[in-house]
């Protein structure tokens, strides 16, 4: 089964069970009064909990959380016209029991650098000014800083990234998987579509109204990231590949059924300037720990591409969609989390049966130190080798607070979850 595939299968399954959800007006959440305590039932590491802090949003993409611990969230669709939630907790009690809607566009990206609030639309991107207390001073006024970009609605999320060089990072997806030539297998020469998708874009944090003309083209060969993150620690750009689609459906003669639902590899690298990491003309196999030229491009599963394009730095079962990457800085965690690397899997793994998952991945000296783990699991709220009803949560989105606490978005219930640690015995 593809990706596509398996994409239906979960929005199936998720509609066929979703009930109604708690209401919520302009200015306040409405709570569930039946529940006393919001703990959430996910499977986490010997010491860590994780609560429910707001739910019934709609469909969530990224999130930020600022000085205050209180949180901005980007909507997958207009919710009453506005495409960011700010939720704050005004009786500190640990929920988010107020909510305000501003931005007239759906999108993924949102951070906070430098005091201000950094929003992608699936166009552009905008910028806020923050206040002492972390909140946008005007919410309808925001200046555009970049513009223009690609959207033909398929792979169109526009993640953002800002090093501490007044760079922002903006990552473009291809709307088409391959770079096929229309009704045939045969990929197109050099891939033209590669001057305005399939990579990421580098723009200056300190100039409005920037478009193609005004970026570098910092990397190439894509296909589509929806997880970035700049690592304090390495001073370098990180990102996470959706692998391509099916190869069974135009080349049955090298690749059966089985093998096009578990390739390709999703795919982390570290990114610098000028880096191509081969879409669309080769793709990582995870099984034969090699790049692969694309059948597309003449390839027939085995032949191998040295040297000219990146390594990936981790490897990960196909179709598990990384739709986030956050590299942990905070204090809270026990030190083997520091400056490693959490990622949010938005799909699940025929091969693994597992999915709906955030994974870490630990790291020493700016490097992968060990196999990736499973670090919060159960969002999906059954065993996915003999799955019944519908999912509960699919993750989506991942942030740190002030405190070294990790919030998560969902994108089916609109839920965000704190995961938080304890010393045993304390």
């Amino acid at each position: 089964m593809n990706k596509l595939a398996f994409y239906r299968a979960g929005f199936l399954l998720a509609t066929a069970g979703l009930t109604s959800l708690s209401a919520c007006n302009n200015n306040k959440i409405t709570e569930n009064k039946s529940a006393a305590v919001y703990k959430a039932n996910l499977k986490l590491p010997a010491g860590f909990s994780a609560t429910i802090v707001a739910d019934s949003l709609g469909p969530l993409r990224h999130l930020a959380v600022n000085n205050q611990g209180n949180i901005y969230v980007k909507l997958n669709s207009l919710q009453g016209g506005k495409g960011i939630y700010f939720l704050s907790d005004t009786n500190h009690d640990g929920r988010m029991d107020k909510k305000t809607g501003f931005g007239n566009y759906p999108g993924t990206g949102i951070l906070i650098k430098n005091n201000e609030l950094y929003s992608s639309s699936n166009s552009g991107v905008f910028r806020y000014k923050l206040d002492g207390q972390g909140k946008v001073v005007d919410t309808g006024r925001p200046q555009t800083v970049v513009r223009g970009l690609v959207d033909k609605k398929r792979d169109n999320s526009k993640s953002i990234a800002i090093d501490n060089h007044d760079n922002l990072y903006v990552t473009v997806g291809s709307y088409n998987e391959t770079c096929r030539k229309e009704g045939s297998g045969e990929g197109i020469p050099g891939c033209p579509l590669l001057d305005s998708v399939g990579g990421i874009w580098e723009f200056k944090t300190n100039k409005l109204n920037q478009s193609y003309s005004d970026a570098v083209h910092y990397a190439r060969g894509l296909k589509n990231v929806v997880g970035i993150d700049w690592n304090n620690s390495t001073n370098s750009l990180f990102a996470m590949q959706h692998g391509r689609g099916p190869f069974d459906d135009k080349f049955p003669r090298y690749y059966t059924p089985k093998q096009s639902s578990e390739l390709p590899a999703e795919t982390m690298y570290e990114l610098h300037r000028g880096a191509d990491a081969g879409w669309p003309f080769v793709y990582y196999d995870q099984f034969q720990k090699k790049k692969i030229l694309s059948p597309e491009y003449g390839g027939n599963g085995k032949k191998t591409v040295e040297g000219k394009y990146l390594d990936p730095l981790a490897a990960f079962p196909a179709h598990l969609a990384p739709n986030d990457l956050l590299f942990y800085t905070g204090s809270m965690f026990p030190q083997r989390y520091r400056n490693g690397a959490f990622i949010v899997f938005h799909n699940q793994s025929p091969q693994l049966k597992k999915g709906y998952l955030v994974a870490f991945v630990p790291f020493k000296n700016g490097k992968p130190s060990g196999a990736w783990e499973i670090f919060a699991d159960n969002f999906a709220g059954m065993d996915l080798s003999r799955p019944a009803g519908p999912l509960q949560y699919r993750p989506m989105g991942i942030a740190q607070g002030p405190d070294g606490s990790l919030y998560v978005s969902d994108d089916l219930k609109g839920t965000i979850f704190r995961i938080i640690y304890s010393e045993p015995n304390k």
